[in-house]
C-alpha cells in the first residue's frame, strides 16, 4: 500500500482550487487543469455562502479572504406578492466567534480562492481540456486535447455539472436535470429598498419567484426565476436580447406589490439568463484512483443555497481522507461514505425549496395560508430545522479512519 503523493485536479473553479489548497495542507502536490485559457474573473452573478461553507473553508485558512469580499446575510424574509410578509426567520445563526452566513459576487469569491492557492505556490494549467484517464501500474493518466499527458497518483475531477470526469467514471452516469425554471438577475442602484443591508428578501411572486440582497454600500442584488416548462435551447437562451430579458421580467413582475421591477428598471446590465439544474443520484463517485466532488458529484438545486459550500466541504474531507488512509482506494471509498448521505439530503431539500417557486394559484393560497404559521411553529424558541445543514463543522486535526468491519462483513 502507498500513500498519495501527487494530484491532478481537473477543473480550477471554486471546488477545484479549495480542493488544491487542501490537498496541499495535507502534504500532497497538487497541479490544476483548467479547460478555458483563463480564470473565472468576471463570471457569474452572486450566491449566499453559508455558515457550514466559511467554516470548512477555516479549516484550510481559505476563510479571511473570503469574509472581506461578501458582507453578512443574518436573516432571510420570505413574502409573497402582495408584500406580505410569510417569514422572518435567522440565516443559519452564526459561528462561535459571530460571523454570519455572506453574500458575495461568485467572481469575487473565485477570486479569493485562487489567489490563496497561487500564493501557496500551487500551479494551475490554463488551457487543459481533458479528454480521456486510464489507470497506470501506480496511478492514472490523464490525456489532454492538446495531445499531452499527466501522470500523478490521483485524479480530482471538479468540473462541475457537466463533468467529463464523471462521463469517464462511468458512460451511464445521469447527466443535469432541469428544475423547471430560469436564473437571471443584476445589480441596481438608486431604489430605496426597505431594511437593512445583508438581509435576504425572497419573493414568491405572482407569476415568478424574486429575491434581492442590499449590499452595505447601497446598491441592490437581485435575481429572478422566470418559470418555462420546457427546458429551453442553451443557444437560443443566449442570444434573447437584453431588451427582450427586460421587458419580459418586467411583464412578470408588474401586478407584485415589490420593489422587483422597479429593481429591474434600474439595472443598467441584466444578466443573460441561463439554465436552472441539479443531479439525480450519480452512482459512481470513485474507481479507486479518480474521484468526483462537488457539482460533478451532486450539483444541487440553487433553492438550497449549498452549492459553493458542499463542494468546499467536499474539497477537505477528500484532503483529510488521502492525507490519513493508506492508499488511494480505501481513502476514496471513505470520502464518499463520509459524504453521500449528508449531500443526497440536501439535493432533496433544493428540490423541494424549488418547487414552491413554480405554484400554480391553488398551491399559491395555500402556501400563503399555511406557510406562516408553520414557520413560527419550525422556528419557536430559538430552534432551527436546518441546523443540521449550517451546524456541519470539520475538524482538520481529527485524524480519519476506517469504519471497523461488522459482523456481517467478516
Amino acid at each position: 500500500m502507498t500513500r498519495v503523493r501527487t494530484a491532478h485536479v481537473i477543473g480550477g473553479g471554486i471546488a477545484g482550487q479549495v480542493a488544491a489548497v487542501a490537498l496541499h495542507r495535507a502534504g500532497i502536490e497538487p497541479t490544476v487543469y483548467e479547460a478555458h485559457a483563463t480564470g473565472a474573473d468576471g463570471v457569474g452573478a452572486f450566491l449566499g455562502l453559508g455558515l457550514n461553507g466559511i467554516s470548512a473553508l477555516r479549516t484550510v485558512d481559505m476563510d479571511t479572504a473570503v469574509l472581506a469580499r461578501g458582507f453578512a446575510s443574518p436573516r432571510t424574509v420570505m413574502l409573497n406578492g402582495r408584500g406580505r410578509v410569510l417569514a422572518d426567520v435567522p440565516n443559519g445563526g452564526t459561528l462561535p466567534d459571530g460571523t454570519h452566513a455572506i453574500t458575495i459576487r461568485r467572481t469575487d469569491l473565485y477570486a479569493a480562492l485562487r489567489d490563496e492557492a497561487e500564493r501557496r505556490g500551487i500551479p494551475t494549467r490554463y488551457g487543459k481540456r481533458m479528454t480521456g484517464a486510464r489507470h497506470t501500474g501506480s496511478g492514472v493518466r490523464a490525456d489532454f486535447a492538446d495531445g499531452s499527458t499527466a501522470v500523478a497518483d490521483v485524479l480530482v475531477g471538479a468540473d462541475g455539472i457537466r463533468s467529463t470526469v464523471r462521463r469517464l467514471l462511468d458512460p451511464a452516469a445521469p447527466g443535469a436535470s432541469y428544475v423547471g425554471f430560469l436564473n437571471t438577475g443584476g445589480y441596481a442602484r438608486g431604489v430605496d429598498v426597505v431594511g437593512p443591508p445583508g438581509v435576504n428578501h425572497f419573493c414568491f411572486g405572482r407569476r415568478a419567484f424574486f429575491g434581492w440582497t442590499k449590499a452595505p454600500d447601497g446598491e441592490v442584488w437581485w435575481f429572478a426565476n422566470p418559470p418555462a416548462a420546457r427546458e429551453p435551447d442553451p443557444e437560443e437562451l443566449a442570444a434573447v436580447p437584453a431588451p427582450l430579458w427586460r421587458a419580459r421580467l418586467l411583464d412578470l413582475y408588474a401586478d407584485d406589490r415589490t420593489p422587483a421591477a422597479d429593481l429591474v428598471r434600474a439595472t443598467d446590465d441584466v444578466f443573460t439568463g441561463w439554465i436552472t439544474y441539479d443531479l439525480p443520484s450519480v452512482p459512481t463517485w470513485h474507481d479507486g484512483r479518480t474521484v468526483i466532488i462537488g457539482d460533478a458529484a451532486h450539483a444541487v438545486s440553487p433553492s438550497a443555497g449549498q452549492g459553493a459550500a458542499l463542494a468546499i466541504e467536499d474539497a477537505v474531507v477528500l484532503a483529510q481522507c488521502l492525507r490519513d488512509l493508506p492508499d488511494a482506494p480505501a481513502a476514496l471509498a471513505r470520502y464518499e461514505r463520509l459524504r453521500r448521505t449528508r449531500v443526497e439530503r440536501i439535493r432533496a431539500q433544493g428540490r423541494r425549496n424549488g418547487s414552491g417557486k413554480t405554484a400554480g394559484p391553488v398551491g399559491r393560497a395555500v402556501r400563503d395560508l399555511v406557510l406562516p404559521t408553520v414557520m413560527r411553529h419550525l422556528f419557536r424558541d430559538g430552534r432551527d430545522p436546518l441546523r443540521w445543514m449550517w451546524d456541519h463543522h470539520i475538524d482538520w486535526d481529527t485524524r480519519v479512519t476506517t469504519p471497523a468491519p461488522t459482523a456481517a462483513t467478516r
